[in-house]
């Protein structure tokens, strides 16, 4: 179990949102260095600025798709974090390219680790590999459901399943200690627009902040289970240290909070008074609405040491804060009231 403090780690997908958190903890809890590994395609060095005035860490454009791009920066490593991947949006819009990234992608990350000897790889990981929620608590044995999923969730929740059978197989045959961390929905500060539910925080401050009001899909009833960036940073972290390896667990907070609460908090920290208004989009990718998510997290607390501490109160007054920093041009909504 690699420590944090003096030790190599290298985050694929580090221009990313969470992979900017993580190296942003991994330099606070003093690692000796931080490579922060990225295409770009997705990720944006905006992310990763402050990160690289610090002289542990460097950024280095590379592919996971391309296995010899790997073995350089895996060099001496102590651990990896493997965020590279693609979320529904992009799955939807390039499933080709989506499968072998998160597959293909998945494996050079592992086979790369085996050659140079990297002591640990942290695979993120979906919720979305048990598909559509029941009534009954989802631990981390629980099934697929997917029958009723969109093709693109069906691909991207199995591409995450191939994923972590892919890192138990090396963990097992090659002896790379391998764990798979499952978020719900990841949101905060760096927040991109490729995250279904998380996408709707960002479009409802912009068109808040542009006057007119946020858009609630439906009633609003229907809830999801947010967890704040930080956490889920911190969450990797633990994870790295533990001696947990060669499964899954949830990283989710337990607490659902409806797509109506959620807008009632982006408006109040946007200090308007806009009420919102309901519409249906029967062309939104979204899972099958549920009126509970309910993730155990149980194990993350007892394998991990880990529990979440961000309520979604202070997530959402933390993630208006930083896009107010931000130099947006708050454009004119494409859909109108």
């Amino acid at each position: 179990m690699p420590n944090i403090a003096d030790g190599k780690f290298v985050v694929v997908g580090g221009a990313s949102l969470l992979g900017s958190h993580i190296g942003e903890q991994l330099l606070s809890e003093g690692a000796r260095e931080v490579i922060l590994v990225d295409n770009l395609a997705l990720g944006v060095t905006q992310n990763i600025e402050h990160l690289v005035e610090d002289k542990r860490c460097t950024f280095l454009r590379g592919d996971a798709l391309r296995l010899n791009e790997l073995f350089d920066p895996f060099t001496a490593t102590d651990g990896v974090f493997n965020l590279a991947g693609f979320l529904t949006k992009p799955m939807s819009a390039n499933p080709w390219l989506g499968i072998d990234v998160n597959i293909r992608g998945a494996q050079n990350i592992l086979e790369a680790s085996r050659i140079q000897g990297v002591k640990k790889v942290i695979f993120s990981s979906t919720t979305g590999v048990y598909g559509a929620a029941g009534d009954a608590p989802i631990s981390d044995d629980t099934p697929l459901r997917w029958q009723n999923l969109s093709p693109s969730l069906i691909l991207y929740c199995t591409s995450k399943i191939m994923g972590e059978g892919l890192g138990r197989m090396y963990s097992e045959a090659h002896g790379v200690d391998f764990l798979a961390l499952r978020y719900s929905a990841v949101y905060g500060e760096r927040q991109h627009k490729r995250a279904l539910d998380a996408t709707r925080m960002v479009d409802a401050y912009e068109r808040i902040r542009s006057g007119v009001p946020a858009i609630i899909e439906g009633d609003g009833t229907g809830v999801q289970d947010y967890v704040y960036v930080g956490d889920v940073a911190r969450a990797n972290l633990l994870a790295m240290q533990s001696s947990a390896t060669g499964g899954g667990i949830n990283i989710a907070t337990g607490v659902d909070t409806t797509q109506r609460r959620i807008i009632e908090l982006i408006t109040k920290a946007c200090n308007s008074d806009l009420a919102p208004i309901f519409k249906k989009n029967p062309t939104q990718i979204a899972m099958p609405t549920t009126n509970k998510h309910p993730f155990e997290i149980s194990s993350a607390e007892r394998l991990i040491g880990w529990a979440p501490t961000i309520s979604i109160e202070a997530g959402i007054e933390r993630l208006v804060s930083w896009l107010d920093q931000q130099d947006y041009q708050h454009p004119t909504p494409t859909i109108q009231p």
